[in-house]
């Protein structure tokens, strides 16, 4: 074999070689810009744009934004999902669109931190209606402009235990109970932004941490009687909350949420996700919150028990989902939440 021809055939089998990886990686639905990571500015406007792959048929993109941690995902039109919308539609992306099925996209004024972008593409399946797939990234979302103030969206100072206060789950406060803090910060564009948690910059100290404590992921917990100083730190500047706690001072440790191991599960399947392993230190019976954090939207049954279930969507290539479970006992204690991951695959 002369060097021409040995030249001409390494350059075709490497033709041939990133036609092949090109073929593979345009299997399924995906999202090709923004990239996954990005670092973008609210109220920016960036290209939304995605790679078909092999999905045929499809009629429309629907492209949405919603925070790392939201518990409530969108709802999509189709018969796979239920719920109501808690997210606004950022945008429409039709065949006719440049780039097709995309277009611009308004990055959320008020975004901070870690924000999901979901792509759902409608398949038109004739007769037989439609059918959905997605896609989602994660970027940083960073504002440019400097944070001037901290507030708090509650009253001050916050009372705890207050005869017939109601929190999450239909409860009164009550010794053990875990809670976030709802923290805003404005900032010198104008615009007012959710700093809750601590992926946002935010950190949490308690003056007295034998009345309430900080636990991780900014979330705060009741463990005796008494007052307490809440600080709050982001980005150079500080606020603080007079915190008093009156509640039944009866001991009772929190529960401990087991939302099981993650699984791996064919598209059309029945998936059970098990609570049962969650306890009680006092083995009192248990609340059960069921809720979806990550993927597209999907008809989850019976939140409120310690098994929920849901039929495994039809997927061009794996795609996981993450569900939350919160427990609760009789005395109105919380559990720290708990995840599990399911991937589908097609």
């Amino acid at each position: 074999m002369t060097q021409d021809t040995w030249v001409r055939t390494f350059c075709l089998f490497t033709f041939a070689f990133c036609l092949m990886l090109e073929s593979q990686q345009a299997l399924a639905f995906k999202i090709t810009e923004p990239a996954e990571g990005a670092k973008l500015t609210p109220g920016t406007t960036v290209t939304a744009r995605v790679d078909l792959g092999k999905d045929s048929g499809i009629v429309q993109v629907r492209y949405y934004w919603y925070g790392e941690q939201d518990d409530t995902l969108v709802e999509q039109e189709d018969a796979t999902a239920m719920g109501s919308i808690v997210a606004p539609v950022a945008l429409i992306g039709l065949s006719s669109h440049n780039p097709p099925f995309g277009g611009p996209l308004l990055v959320p004024k008020t975004g901070i931190g870690p924000m999901r972008l979901l792509a759902v593409a409608e398949i038109s399946r004739g007769r037989l209606g439609t059918r959905s797939v997605f896609d989602e990234i994660l970027v940083q979302v960073e504002p440019t402009a400097a944070l001037t103030a901290i507030d708090f969206e509650t009253d001050k100072p916050l009372q705890l235990g207050r005869a017939g206060q109601s929190s999450a789950f239909g409860h009164v406060d009550s010794m053990g109970k875990i809670f976030e803090l709802p923290v805003v910060g404005e900032f010198a564009d104008g615009v007012t932004r959710r700093i809750s948690s601590p992926a946002s910059g935010t950190s949490y100290k308690s003056s007295n941490d034998k009345v309430i404590k900080v636990l991780k992921n900014s979330l705060l917990q009741i463990v005796g009687n008494g007052k307490t100083v809440l600080t709050v730190t982001n980005r150079g500047k500080q606020a603080s909350l007079d915190v008093a706690v009156t509640v039944n001072d009866e001991p009772n440790e929190p529960p401990v949420a087991d939302a099981g191991s993650n699984q791996t599960v064919k598209a059309g399947l029945k998936v059970k996700l098990s609570g049962l392993k969650s306890r009680d230190a006092e083995g009192e019976a248990l609340y059960y919150a069921w809720s979806q954090v990550r993927g597209s939207k999907i008809a989850l049954l019976d939140v409120d028990n310690a098994e929920a279930s849901f039929l495994a969507p039809t997927v061009s290539e794996k795609r996981t989902y993450r569900f939350k479970l919160r427990v609760t006992d009789k005395k109105g204690a919380d559990s720290v939440p708990a995840y599990v991951d399911v991937t589908v695959e097609p």
